[in-house]
């Protein structure tokens, strides 16, 4: 049982304050039965506020605390002022007797047990402590069993009256007669108005008729005489329901000094709600924590079974939950308007939220709820809320407490928040700038789903798994990624890897966390949705924002990387129809083939080659258009594919590159010139072949004899896609057994490393001269190779060679 008693007033910086200090502090302990402390007590509460009256110049509050619990049992007397600045000097002697000043702290010092002074930001406190010795009787408790003050039954009157909502009376008892002189016919019909001198107190006090509308209700009133005077009484109101459903309301009242008889039961813990809230604002807590700690103060002192601060988001129409204590889980974000929006400046009690908003009831996941507005300047930034899980569970009086409480937390925590936000508002544009910067080009839908898990864990949430849904709709569970790797196993194995139902439906496996989907939404579809486990209660609003924001921007990534792969699949069999199916085998010739685009996830650039049969002979072309990528692509088709047909109507070689010269003027792309290195092959019964070659504008070939001589063998002419008028002439030579011939395009021979180009000083042929004694492909390999390692970066051109090495003897059978 809480014995504490605490009693509190202020007083402005006048010089009345000592006074009405000193009358204050006999009356509370007379009521303590603490007479015989009085005079030291208000000899030294009157020399402790004018002091703070005179040295600070503020309003004054003056608190007497008695705490019976101590041993030994102790009274408090704490004197506030708002001037923190003026220090206190150290208490010493008593003054001379002809001092005017400077007694109060030697008093102190010679009186009290004990005292002190505490500075805060705002506020200075100076205290004495009395102990209080042997043959103490502990004051009555209020509401205490066996310690309830004795009321006289004879001169004790409980009147009974019952009013419909509009004040109408319908029923008046005998109490009621013997109490207010009024017999029942003459009230019977008659308003309330006309037996009740109603006067409400402070800035939330209600009407008669409101009050009337409450479900329950106790105060001080004063009521009609008979005989013209005014009864200052004690009510206590329940409202009830009649047989034909009609409301009433039915009043108790008794005599002001017994209003114990119907008083309800003490609460401490609401009795120091706001001591305990003014005691948290004397400290500079960090934002968060002062959030959590009003909400627990609220839900303790209110007997609620959860309490939670509400703010308003930045446009000031929805109110998000900040801060939670008590049976809060799960819930999150903004709630439904209902009670709460702008323009609700007064507190409110809702006896059951089923009958009139079931949304908000399901948020809550409550039946009764009290709230009360965080006002600063006339505006509603906020509310403070207590839920309980059965109707009718909250009083009117709690309402004008939350108020308080409310009243004196509003500015610290407007004050807190706008900084919060700036804060808050810097870190979310850093996070989210992390998040594009790490997401931005990623084209892999898997990876984007592990960096978004990855960006999540652990600052926002334990765990966290991101679900994906494809282009048919398919939702699969794509990563999942746990705080704890060990853990990441287990939790994959604990959520669905395939969800039976729609994201948002599904009933996510509870465990220690608090478990939240947030869906990944954007230009009207579904790419699925990201499902996070937090430890805590409650997701504050900023952070529902700022996940809604990284969704958004997922989303956005996600339907980027969708439509990337289907353009990039969409490419890959085009361009891989640009290429030869295969190479045609060539008895009596070996050959191998490089082939490398320059452009990143390509299978085909502005480089091609081909080799076919045709007749009694082989053809091969080696291209290079200017430009890589797609549009380099396109016209790579257009030459290859020209090549192949113009040679199978048995076209020469001259003729192939006059034709296609022609075709590429035709199709009108200016800049798209194309160098080509086009021959035939045809056997020779000796071995080797008889090569027949044209270079329009392309590196010419090397070849490459047994002994280790490199010779060039065709001379450049003009490009492809330049001159219509432009003709172009073969060069023949025999291809002897063991010789190489080398074919490359200018990614090979312009390979650069700073200022020096890899074909600088003929370093080509001086490659091809070690290669004497391999075979195609291992000539093919140590060119590729060389390309490769010539310079630190990556080549930025496309790479092709074509390497042919004849035989000792040709076989037979050739088509």
């Amino acid at each position: 049982m809480d014995t504490t008693r605490v009693s509190s007033t202020a007083f402005d910086g006048t010089p009345q304050a000592p006074a009405h200090a000193r009358k204050f502090v006999r009356q509370v302990l007379g009521e303590w039965r603490l007479s015989h402390l009085a005079e030291d007590a208000v000899l030294l509460t009157s020399e402790l506020v004018t002091n703070a009256v005179l040295h600070a110049g503020t309003g004054v509050e003056l608190t007497c605390r008695l705490d019976v619990d101590a041993t030994p049992a102790k009274l408090e007397i704490e004197v506030d002022d708002h001037h923190p600045a003026r220090t206190i000097p150290p208490a010493g002697k008593p003054p001379s007797g002809d001092a005017t000043s400077g007694r109060g702290l030697a008093l102190a010092g010679m009186l009290a047990d004990a005292w002190g002074v505490t500075y805060t930001k705002r506020a200075k406190r100076v205290w004495v402590r009395m102990e209080i010795g042997d043959g103490f009787e502990p004051p009555e408790q209020p509401g205490q069993l066996g310690m309830l003050p004795v009321v006289p039954l004879e001169t004790l009157h409980v009147g009974v009256l019952v009013a419909d909502l509009d004040g109408v009376v319908e029923s008046w008892n005998t109490e009621a007669e013997k109490l207010l002189g009024w017999q029942a016919e003459q009230v019977v019909g008659r308003s309330l108005k006309d037996l009740v001198a109603w006067q409400g107190h402070g800035p939330y006090a209600l009407s008669l008729i409101d009050t009337l509308a409450l479900c329950r209700w106790r105060g001080e009133a004063r009521m009609r005489h008979r005989d013209g005077g005014l009864v200052p009484v004690y009510v206590s109101q329940l409202r009830s329901r009649g047989h034909a459903g009609d409301r009433r309301s039915i009043w108790m009242v008794v005599p002001a000094e017994h209003r114990s008889v119907l008083t309800p039961p003490s609460a401490p813990l609401r009795r120091e709600a706001g001591r305990r809230i003014k005691e948290l604002l004397d400290h500079d807590l960090p934002f968060t924590e002062l959030l959590d700690t009003i909400a627990k103060i609220v839900q303790v002192s209110s007997g609620g079974e959860a309490a939670y601060v509400l703010l308003s988001a930045e446009n000031g129409n929805r109110f998000g939950v900040a801060a939670g204590a008590g049976a809060t889980a799960g819930l999150v974000g903004v709630l439904a308007a209902g009670v709460f929006g702008p323009e609700c400046r007064t507190p409110v009690m809702v006896e059951d939220l089923l009958a009139g908003d079931v949304e908000l009831a399901d948020q809550l996941r409550a039946r009764s709820m009290a709230c009360a507005p965080l006002l600063v300047g006339g505006a509603v930034i906020g509310y403070l809320v207590v839920t309980a899980a059965r109707p009718g569970h909250f009083d009117q009086e709690l309402t004008i407490s939350l108020q308080h409480i409310a009243g004196q937390v509003a500015v610290p925590v407007q004050r807190g928040r706008l900084a919060e936000q700036d804060r808050a508002h810097r870190g979310r544009l850093s996070f989210l700038a992390e998040a594009g910067e790490l997401l931005a080009g990623v084209h892999d839908e898997e990876l984007i789903a592990a960096l978004t898990a990855q960006l999540v864990v652990p600052k926002i949430a334990t765990w966290a798994a991101v679900y994906l849904t494809d282009l048919t709709g398919m939702t699969r569970l794509a990563h999942v990624w746990h705080s704890d790797e060990r853990n990441n196993a287990d939790l994959r194995k604990s959520l669905p890897a395939i969800p039976r139902s729609a994201l948002d439906q599904v009933d996510w496996p509870i465990g220690p966390e608090n478990v939240l989907a947030f869906p990944l939404l954007t230009q009207g579809r579904s790419y699925g949705a990201l499902v996070i486990g937090r430890t805590e209660p409650t997701l504050p609003l900023e952070l529902a924002d700022l996940l809604a924001d990284l969704c958004r921007l997922v989303s956005l990534n996600l339907h980027t990387a969708m439509l990337y792969a289907r353009q990039a699949t969409t490419s890959r069999v085009l361009q891989r129809s640009l290429l030869p199916m295969r190479v045609a085998p060539m008895p009596g010739l070996e050959s191998a083939v490089v082939y490398e685009p320059a452009e990143e996830g390509a299978d085909v650039g502005g480089d091609f080659y081909d080799l076919f049969t045709v007749a009694d002979h082989w053809c091969f072309a080696l291209g290079d258009v200017c430009g890589s990528g797609p549009e380099a692509a396109a016209v790579t088709g257009l030459a290859r594919h020209a090549v192949r047909l113009l040679a199978k109507e048995h076209y020469t070689v001259s003729d192939i590159l006059d034709r296609l010269n022609h075709a590429l003027l035709e199709e009108g792309d200016e800049g798209r010139f194309l160098s080509l290195l086009c021959g035939e092959l045809t056997p020779l019964p000796q071995g080797g072949a008889l090569c027949t070659i044209a270079s329009a504008g392309h590196p010419p070939p090397l070849r490459l004899r047994p002994g280790g001589e490199v010779r060039a063998m065709a001379t450049p002419q003009l490009l492809l896609g330049i001159e219509a008028n432009a003709r172009f002439h073969v060069e023949t030579f025999e291809l002897a057994p063991e010789e190489v011939l080398l074919c490359v395009t200018d990614g090979v021979t312009e390979r650069r490393n700073g200022d020096r180009l890899l074909d600088d000083g003929d370093g080509l042929a001086a490659l091809l001269s070690g290669c004497t004694g391999l075979s195609a492909h291992a000539v093919a390999e140590r060119v590729r190779h060389a390309v490769e390692t010539f310079a630190p970066d990556p080549s930025q051109d496309d790479v092709a060679l074509l390497v042919i090495k004849a035989s000792a003897a040709l076989r037979q059978g050739v088509r």
